[in-house]
């Protein structure tokens, strides 16, 4: 069962809030945000003075200091607001505030007091004053895997999870007196973790068993502003009605969840498309055999990081039978192994390393030097490359070519491959811009790079002409693990120099998005003409649980959609071009990697993708699109 938080219900809205609507958050909705003018369904603890204004809070401590409480309780409670200062900062939240025998309260604290921005055990007493505070500890240090921190790791997934310095993250400040702080809490089960002004607080322990009132805090001498204060109920979740398009049917061939890509193959050269993924290949047309082709066992999304972040087929050595390239976990890497298909012998296949220092999520395997034959393309060793076989030694280690030379850092999400300028040649797109391959003969140098922006890192980038005008433009995911789809218009000026302009497609939950449509975690993406119109397409969907299971990525509980964006040529559009979301499902998603082939030869592209809800194939139906599918949230 996909797993989505349920909300609190109309009851928080009209006695909570005093008749609150719905405002998005960047990266949530709230079940309620606080639009009232008046404090009905709030109480005043303390000396301070509250009040409200069209969905605003105001606290004066002129007198003393003071608490605005809530009457609803909560436990698993996410809570997002504006908070403002007039002068020095002396203000908090508390959440799971319950009454004390004697009247006081106790509950977690953050404190939002410009020297002090920690978490605490608090407790007051029936005046609202400070009797015990106890600094939250920190939570257990990570067990940081390839793909990110794990919350807990069994002894099984040890091998396959090492640990690793904590990323370096964005340090939680107070903005200066007189602007907005923008601050986001999650309390849930044992932890409160959150986020201030988009910088980090570290997790800290909390008793599970909390449940009260949420309270604002402002003290003596001090004044603060709050808005756009919303809160959720985490606490109940509901499972998803499943939704497919009349354009796809949909074939779920395993349940479980055994890596993060798919790939099509004919592995038993017999015209037949097969799927491998994880440690199997599906034996086509109906998928209903699976064979082992190597070791492997189900992993558990929650807590384990299953090892292929990537799966490419293709016959390298020519006898008919496609071999299989995969990713595995080793030493904070992910090298990619090769295995060779010994044809229809019941047997795994020989393993030998290709491809060794591989840091990157996002690694494409296409013909980028022109001689036929894809080559893997990567990040590793602060260097992008591509690798291909060594012809004097078929299992030996592949030769890798540097494209980029020694960088300060490869980003490791975000590439893309296509002939940006025209010339022919197949060029390297990276988040922060391009790598001109050079003409033959050149050989050894560094590619030129082109700096632009094309977001902060995503899935494999697409490069074609998105609005007609005979330049290849770029088309991708901002955030691998975070929001955003866009395309970048090429544009040329009179002396040839190369810029783009940036189009937005869909952002967050906060902004105007394509068919309303905003989910999170495009992780992987892969280009296709979908609908017939001989356009390429941008197939999209959202990678659960990339992270495990747990609050460190935005809107974690949110369905696993999976969306075809219809590139649509449109002079009245900006750019030229929009894009159309119509949905191929909202229960399955996608992984790292996916691929768009037409694996039953009907003339029409199917989807074949992995994801932590299983390996799911999606038949195309031949014939052009004619109208719109569903679009939506899914929420």
């Amino acid at each position: 069962m996909q797993r989505m938080r349920q909300s609190l219900g109309p009851i928080v809205a009209t006695v909570l809030l005093g008749g609150a609507g719905l405002l998005a958050q960047k990266d949530f909705v709230p079940d309620t945000v606080f639009k009232g003018g008046t404090l009905a369904g709030w109480h005043v603890v303390g000396r301070a003075a509250w009040t409200a204004q069209n969905g605003t809070l105001q606290g004066k401590a002129a007198e003393g200091d003071g608490w605005l409480v809530s009457e609803m309780k909560l436990q698993d409670v996410r809570v997002f607001l504006r908070l403002k200062c007039a002068a020095a900062c002396n203000s908090g939240v508390l959440l799971r505030a319950e009454k004390t025998k004697d009247g006081g309260l106790h509950g977690v604290y953050l404190s939002l007091a410009d020297k002090d921005l920690n978490a605490y055990d608090l407790t007051l007493d029936a005046d609202g004053k400070e009797v015990k505070r106890v600094k939250l500890a920190e939570a257990p240090p990570e067990v940081v895997g390839i793909s990110g921190p794990a919350v807990a790791t069994p002894a099984a997934t040890a091998a396959t999870a090492p640990a690793r310095p904590r990323p370096r993250r964005k340090v939680a400040a107070l903005a200066e007196a007189g602007s907005w702080n923008s601050v986001e809490l999650i309390a849930e089960d044992g932890s409160l973790n959150g986020t201030v002004n988009d910088g980090t607080l570290l997790g800290g322990a909390v008793s599970e068993d909390g449940f009260g009132a949420v309270a604002i805090y402002v003290g003596k001498g001090s004044e603060v502003r709050v808005e756009n204060l919303g809160l959720k109920d985490i606490n109940s979740e509901r499972s998803v009605v499943e939704a497919t398009s009349s354009h796809f049917t949909k074939r779920r061939i395993s349940d479980f969840y055994y890596g993060w890509s798919a790939v099509a193959a004919d592995t038993r050269h017999n015209g037949t498309m097969d799927v491998v993924s994880g440690p199997f290949v599906y034996l086509g047309p109906e998928y209903t055999v699976r064979r082992r082709y190597r070791a492997g066992r189900e992993y558990n999304p929650s807590l384990e990081y299953a090892p292929d972040m990537v799966n490419f087929a293709y016959d390298f050595n020519g006898d008919g039978f496609a071999d299989v390239l995969a990713s595995d976990i080793e030493a904070g890497q992910r090298p990619i192994d090769l295995y060779t298909n010994p044809g229809n012998e019941a047997r795994k296949w020989t393993k030998s390393r290709a491809v060794s220092g591989v840091t990157t999520e996002i690694v494409l395997f296409k013909d980028i030097d022109g001689d036929g034959k894809p080559e893997i393309l990567y990040g590793g060793g602060g260097q992008y490359w591509y690798a291909k076989p060594d012809a004097a030694n078929a299992l030996g280690l592949w030769k890798s070519t540097s494209i980029s030379g020694p960088l300060e850092r490869v980003l490791p999400h975000g590439m893309g491959v296509g002939d940006i300028n025209g010339d022919g040649r197949m060029d390297l797109v990276v988040p922060n811009g391009w790598y001109e391959q050079p003409a033959a003969g050149q050989g050894g140098k560094p590619w030129k790079f082109h700096e632009a922006s094309f977001g902060g890192g995503g899935a494999e980038m697409g490069v074609y002409d998105v609005n007609g005008d005979g330049l290849p433009d770029v088309v991708t995911s901002l955030e691998a693990h975070g929001f955003g789809l866009a395309w970048f218009e090429q544009k040329r000026a009179a002396d040839g120099a190369i810029a783009f302009e940036r189009h937005d497609i869909a952002g967050d939950f906060s902004t105007k998005n394509a068919g309303d449509v905003v989910f999170s975690q495009p992780h992987a993406t892969a280009f296709a003409d979908m609908d017939g119109d001989g356009i390429p397409d941008m197939v999209v969907g959202k990678s659960m649980y990339h992270h495990l299971e747990g609050w460190g990525d935005p809107d974690p509980y949110g369905p696993a959609m999976l969306y075809v964006y219809r590139t649509v040529q449109d002079k009245a559009a900006p750019g030229g071009a929009r894009f159309v979301p119509e949905l191929v499902d909202n229960h399955s998603g996608v992984g790292s990697a996916m691929q768009v082939v037409d694996l039953n030869h009907d003339g029409a592209m199917d989807i074949v993708t992995q994801s932590v809800l299983g390996t799911f194939v999606f038949y195309g139906h031949p014939g052009r699109w004619t109208k719109a599918s569903s679009g939506g949230v899914g929420k």
